[in-house]
């Protein structure tokens, strides 16, 4: 719904029976569409629904002065608004994709970024990109490092369905995923190294991704965390009902759910 104001969002993600909404501070100049982040926070709880997260620092695994303030900043627009974390994407321009290099940049960034989180009550959450140029293509390395670091509590990792595809990657941690992004993609001819944000749409019986498959792995290993549309194409984006569009979506997935796991 990237073209809907703030109060809309509430009141489709309500409709819908959703647990709570995840904002992207890319998608508007104003987040809350002339909402102070306190009056968003109580507009949420009016509604039942959580602020689940803010999204995004991008480039946070490329540390300086200048991405800690970006990150503090999101940080205090998060406390104010009372979600539950911020979201942490990282570089995805080809560089620092050599395996010692990335992983150095990463414990770097999280023990920057973890007093802070603290500081915040917040959670951090990382996003692996499966795109080929990501300098964080796998949920493994960074499960890793959380591990190594000791920081589970403070850092979770996003499962996002088309990046687990684009990475090809088979392994699964749904004790490390703080929240599941689910989008399909319905070209049946592109190759993987093809797919692109803009081919993301609503989740159908067409889609090539197998979110259901993926969906139930997590749910079979104990995820029971929020999953969260994150759809780029612009003909989703052009919906004229979007509220209907996604009930048709989310009937298709439990439906689909309910087939596979009797």
């Amino acid at each position: 719904m990237a073209n809907a104001s703030y109060q809309e969002l509430l009141d489709v993600a309500s409709g819908l029976s959703c647990v709570g909404v995840e904002l992207r501070t890319d998608l508007a100049d104003d987040l809350f569409s002339g909402s102070t982040a306190q009056a968003a926070a109580l507009s949420a709880q009016t509604k039942g629904l959580r602020i689940l997260a803010l999204s995004e620092v991008k480039a946070f695994n490329d540390l300086s002065s200048e991405k800690l303030e970006q990150a503090e900043s999101l940080m205090k627009i998060a406390r104010d608004c009372g979600a539950e974390a911020i979201s942490l994407i990282p570089r995805n321009d080809g560089q620092c994709t050599k395996k010692s290099v990335r992983t150095a940049q990463l414990k770097q960034a999280l023990v920057a970024l973890e007093p802070l989180l603290q500081t915040y009550g917040l959670i951090g959450m990382i996003e692996p990109l499966g795109f080929e140029q990501s300098s964080l293509r796998f949920k493994s390395d960074v499960v890793d490092v959380i591990e190594s670091l000791g920081n589970t509590g403070r850092f979770k990792i996003v499962h996002d369905t088309f990046h687990h595809h684009l990475a090809e990657e088979d392994a699964f941690f749904p004790a490390h995923t703080g929240i599941v992004h689910i989008s399909g993609v319905v070209d049946s001819n592109l190759e993987i190294h093809q797919m692109q944000d803009a081919h993301r749409v609503l989740v159908g019986e067409s889609d090539c991704l197998d979110n259901i498959g993926q969906i139930k792995k997590l749910l079979a290993g104990g995820y029971t965390g929020p999953f969260s549309y994150e759809a780029f194409s612009p003909d989703v984006h052009a919906f004229t009902d979007p509220r209907a569009e996604l009930f048709g979506s989310i009937n298709h997935i439990t439906s689909s759910l309910a087939s596979v796991m009797i």
